[in-house]
């Protein structure tokens, strides 16, 4: 009785054939990561901007401080839920910075906290900026389709 089988051939293209359809989606997985780290920074920056600017307008009316310190933003007053740590550089907190760094939205001490904050109520007008604290790439782009640090969403 004959057996049939596969050829040496046909198993080799059947090989090739998977390594490239491997070649395809891997990259496609690892990009999937980025993106899930892209988007759980610019959730967090979202609520938090917009914890800031509910805040502001309750302030605005009751003429107070028009935006929270560091103590009532993280405190309860103004997020009402726990930070996340920074999805970049896994590390919690907030920590103060200085209108330079914040302007720039220079990353400072990044192993201390993963965001960072900066309010001046005496200037004219007042002001107040929370940012990533992390350099990592994201997968966002800017008009010229370079990527755009985690620091400047």
């Amino acid at each position: 009785m004959l057996r049939k089988a596969f050829s040496l051939l046909e198993i080799m293209v059947v090989v090739i054939v998977i390594g490239i359809l491997a070649a395809v989606v891997v990259p496609r997985f690892a990009k999937a990561g980025d993106d899930a780290r892209t988007a759980s920074t610019e959730s967090v920056l979202g609520s938090v901007r917009a914890s800031v600017a509910s805040f502001r307008t309750a302030a605005v009316i009751a003429g107070t401080d028009p935006y929270p310190t560091l103590q009532q933003l993280t405190g309860g007053t103004v997020v009402r839920f726990d930070l996340p740590a920074n999805p970049f550089t896994g590390v919690h907190g907030v920590q103060t910075v200085t209108r330079a760094q914040a302007m720039s939205r220079a990353v400072v001490n990044q192993n201390a906290a993963g965001w960072n904050y900066f309010v001046d109520n005496e200037s004219d007008p007042p002001f107040a900026i929370f940012y990533s604290n992390a350099q990592s790439q994201t997968t966002r782009t800017n008009q010229a389709g370079n990527p755009v640090p985690a620091n400047q969403l």
